[in-house]
């Protein structure tokens, strides 16, 4: 049977909502060769996502009983190309109808045809009962806690799927001539005010087809975490730990901008080597280690590091734009065990600084819980722990700043910390 790129999106979706990331779930389809196919797989599944709570609000109002869990998904699929993507209605309807039989649901034909003919009958009436807010409650209540007036604005702008960022290697390549070859090869770019290394694409490409990617001389990468570089500011000679190293962007931009040595650690062996694979392709030398970075007597040489970057495992509520299934693959128990591990993380890897080094803590979430209150309460444990000032380049809240997701940056948090002498 020919590969169907809407049954493909419903077995995404399905796999998602059964607890598997997107990204994992779009990575094993097999069935799709052509990255046109494979690219419009991701829309879909995306598009959905993005609008689950209406859909699973209109698939309850217009079905009987509950459909298993893959037609539920295809009709979803159906419903988001006339909600929120540009397939003309009758393509919609007849294609996605069509794809029952791919997906190994032909008997379900029947109802797809007639949810979606109803959805566009009565459409003005039922979109008037729909969920104001696409975002699960519980989080929407954490993001309106946490942020109060621009909560509106975290949550839109979290809908929005971000731009296609490059991080230029400097001891390849300037700024200026990677925008020149970019423009030569046929791309739109633009720098981004106050990120020394960034360029933005006008239209997100395949890595494979753009120039300089294999060649190790410009790398993908989101201007807010291209901030961690900024902020531990490698010099030569230095030994510097990345806690949570993979997939190794933060570790790559620290070696692209000063020869130091760098200490790159992560606790599953797998995700370490995406970051391996990162520095062979930038021709970069870091120590990997597969350890357990809470664990240091497991690992460390009794050498003091100058610097410590601690990108903690988080929420990812911050890159929401760029991951829509966070939303619905976490759970509010999950932000109490994240905070856990994070507090941890600082408690066990303090005592590596050196008298006079600099911590960088760093998240991807927009809630207080994993940022400045979790930096706060342990600045208050740890009586040789002070925080430095940082750049006006987000909003202060706590000892740190925070950068709210949209335009040009996902959700960030950074706290740079010192070590009294």
């Amino acid at each position: 049977m020919k590969p169907d790129a809407r049954a493909e999106a419903a077995r995404v979706v399905a796999a998602v909502f059964a607890g598997r990331a997107l990204d994992d779930a779009l990575s094993s389809m097999a069935t799709l060769q052509d990255p046109r196919d494979r690219g419009f797989v991701r829309v879909l599944a995306s598009a959905v996502l993005r609008d689950w709570r209406a859909l699973d609000a209109l698939i309850t109002r217009m079905t009987q009983r509950p459909p298993a869990p893959p037609v539920r998904a295809l009709l979803a699929v159906g419903l988001a190309q006339l909600r929120s993507l540009d397939t003309p209605e009758h393509a919609a309807v007849s294609a996605t109808v069509n794809a029952t039989r791919a997906l190994g649901q032909p008997k379900s034909r029947g109802l797809v045809n007639a949810i979606l003919r109803r959805y566009l009958r009565e459409r003005k009436a039922l979109d008037a009962t729909l969920p104001r807010v696409w975002l699960p409650p519980w989080l929407a209540d954490r993001i309106r806690q946490d942020w109060g007036t621009q909560a509106d604005a975290v949550m839109a702008q979290s809908r929005v799927p971000g731009p296609m960022t490059l991080r230029i290697h400097r001891g390849r390549m300037t700024l200026d001539a990677a925008i020149k070859a970019l423009e030569s090869a046929g791309h739109t770019v633009r720098p981004i005010q106050g990120m020394p290394d960034a360029l933005v694409l006008a239209q997100p490409v395949d890595l494979a087809g753009l120039p300089g990617f294999e060649d190790g001389w410009l790398s993908v990468q989101d201007a807010s975490a291209q901030r961690a570089a900024d902020l531990i500011a490698p010099r030569d000679g230095e030994r510097i730990l990345d806690a949570c190293a993979a997939p190794g962007g933060k570790t790559a931009h620290l070696l692209e901008r000063a020869a130091a040595q760098v200490t790159a650690i992560d606790c599953v062996a797998e995700r370490l080597e995406r970051v391996g694979d990162t520095l062979v392709r930038l021709g970069l030398q870091a120590t990997t280690l597969a350890e357990d970075a809470t664990t240091p007597k497991d690992w460390w040489d009794g050498q003091a590091f100058d610097a410590i970057l601690i990108d903690a495992p988080c929420s990812g509520t911050g890159v929401i734009r760029r991951h829509p299934d966070i939303p619905w693959l976490r759970r509010p128990a999950d932000i109490d065990r994240l905070v856990a591990l994070q507090r941890k993380l600082l408690d066990r890897l303090w005592p590596l600084l050196r008298p006079g080094g600099r911590l960088v803590y760093a998240t991807c979430s927009v809630l207080s819980a994993e940022n400045a209150l979790q930096v706060e309460s342990w600045l208050a444990d740890t009586p040789d722990a002070r925080p430095r000032q940082l750049p006006n380049w987000g909003e202060t809240v706590g000892p740190g700043q925070r950068i709210q997701p949209g335009g040009d940056f996902d959700g960030f948090y950074y706290s740079v910390i010192e070590k009294s002498d």
